[in-house]
């Protein structure tokens, strides 16, 4: 009935522990496949770069008034790229018409946005190409009438499949060249989605949008080592002054930096991973502190026992070698059957994740697996939580007198 009762008692302790490394295997999985999902939703752009626009100005300066209105010009850009060494990258772009089915092929049409971009583009959002290339220095230098489409443009307006290289679609009433399909790999969908836009050479559009030299926005990449917002801010300073406007006027140049959203996002991730080892941590030790107090019960109920090895002279680092093998094979056990189901499940969940998602890089969750560093850092853990568990009641079977523990009925 002994035997029955502490084998029943082991177990439970024993799902103590194989729940609480299971629990923790699970958040680990998840909590993975959180932090891959989001940091997808940047991958591709440039994590150093910031993006500048104008706005209206908020003070008066050098006899323009409150509230007036500016553009920034092809001068501009030129003149930050001279003056700010710093800068690695630095490329305009504008928008074309967004009309009402305003790309069309044949009797099918679509409405999309349509950006005029330079090849150096391509270096702060990749292009993820499906045919063909993207813009170049000859399509820039000869205003080409030539076009980079998305692969929902190309779905929509050409047969499944079909090659679209070197078909004209028509842009605003105006036909161009189907050199290439892309899409952004990030899904950052700052201006719009890639899938679902077409990109034509900047000078091209600039032209035919017969606005002069007016830029819409502007991109720059800081050099390696360099602080982009330190970038940003020169940019920002020498627009003011092209500009004339006031050195003090902080809205007049709107701007978004790509780095603080990283760190952000870093910084968010940092606590989500803290805050699991320390709910998975709490869980492991409920298992170890039930071990411990499974093996006093063991070393109270084995006091004579101990008591008649230590009187025919068993040595003390017997019992305690003894007491901690117990307590370190316990929880090895139900540790490793946790651990081993805890990465299955998580193999199973990423499987149907993949298989139901046609695009993966569409999930919230992404590559749901348990890093291998943080399995063999739960394993370590694990083991020193048994001996840790062991060590008490090891030491209190040390302090059994021989004499006292024989009398011991």
């Amino acid at each position: 009935m002994t035997i029955t009762r502490n084998k029943v008692r082991s177990l439970l302790t024993g799902f103590g522990v194989f729940w609480g490394i299971f629990m923790l295997m699970i958040m680990l999985g998840s909590g993975q496949g959180f932090e891959n999902g989001i940091m997808k939703n940047i991958d591709g752009f440039s994590t150093n770069s910031c993006f500048i626009w104008s706005d209206q100005t908020s003070e008066p300066y050098k006899g323009f008034k409150k509230g007036r209105r500016w553009n920034m010009h092809n001068s501009d850009v030129e003149a930050a790229r001279k003056n700010i060494p710093e800068i690695e990258i630095i490329t305009p772009m504008i928008w074309g018409n967004r009309s009402s089915d305003n790309v069309a092929r044949n009797d099918k049409a679509g409405t999309y946005t349509v950006r005029g971009l330079y090849p150096d583009y391509a270096k702060v959002e990749t292009q993820r190409l499906k045919y063909g290339r993207f813009i170049n220095d000859l399509d820039i230098l000869n205003k080409r009438k030539v076009c980079v489409i998305g692969t929902s443009v190309h779905e929509e307006l050409f047969q499944k499949d079909e090659n679209p290289l070197g078909s004209y679609i028509r842009v605003n009433g105006i036909y161009y060249q189907v050199i290439g399909v892309a899409t952004g790999v990030s899904n950052l969908n700052m201006f719009g989605r890639p899938s679902e836009q077409v990109i034509l050479p900047f000078t091209t559009l600039q032209q035919i949008n017969n606005q002069g030299e007016i830029v819409h926005f502007v991109t720059a990449v800081a050099k390696e080592g360099v602080d982009v917002s330190h970038v940003e801010g020169r940019i920002k300073e020498v627009f003011r002054a092209q500009n004339s406007i006031s050195p003090t006027d902080l809205q007049a140049v709107g701007s978004f930096n790509l780095s603080k959203i990283f760190n952000m996002y870093k910084m968010l991730l940092l606590g989500i991973r803290v805050l699991i080892w320390i709910v998975g941590l709490g869980t492991l030790l409920a298992g170890m502190v039930g071990i411990s107090n499974i093996m006093l019960v063991t070393v109270k109920e084995r006091t004579r026992e101990i008591g008649v090895r230590r009187a025919l002279g068993a040595k003390p680092r017997v019992i305690l070698s003894q007491i901690l093998s117990e307590s370190l094979l316990l929880t090895s056990i139900a540790g490793i059957l946790g651990l081993c189901l805890g990465v299955g499940i998580m193999a199973a969940v990423n499987t149907a994740i993949n298989a139901s998602t046609p695009n993966p890089g569409d999930a919230f969750f992404s590559d749901v697996i348990i890093p291998f560093n943080a399995a063999i850092a739960s394993a370590v853990i694990l083991l020193f939580c048994g001996l840790f568990a062991g060590a008490i009641p090891a030491w209190r079977a040390l302090q059994i007198k021989a004499i006292d523990a024989i009398r011991e009925e």
